[in-house]
């Protein structure tokens, strides 16, 4: 299906820095880059979607990251059906950036806060 709006999800991570997600549907097929990416269970409320965190992690390849994914059991029975990413070519930044998030926000399948 692709991407669902023009419209981003801005996640603030424990040090205070926003981070900006395109938000896509969950059956996206994506290029082979790395990035940050994030299940949520998207739903509308009046004129507004609301995404609610189910799994947070990290890639260096979109394009294969969500074959036979390790927490997909989880996602599934917690009814994710959007799926934000945030490109991130470094590595480094993407071990630093997933950190920051997850010490500052609530998903319901990382082991960090379970």
């Amino acid at each position: 299906m692709g991407k669902l709006t023009d419209n981003t999800y801005v996640l603030t991570g424990q040090s205070g820095k926003k981070y900006i997600f395109n938000i896509y549907s969950i059956d996206t097929s994506f290029s082979a880059v790395g990035g940050i990416y994030l299940f949520t269970r998207r739903t509308k409320s009046g004129d507004t979607f609301l995404h609610t965190n189910k799994y947070l992690g990290k890639t260096n390849d979109l394009s294969t990251r969500f074959d036979n994914h390790h927490k997909e059991d989880c996602i599934v029975e917690n009814n994710a059906n959007c799926l934000c990413v945030m490109r991130v070519d470094s590595e480094d930044d993407r071990t630093n950036y997933e950190t920051d998030l997850l010490l500052a926000n609530n998903t319901t399948c990382n082991e960090i806060n379970n």
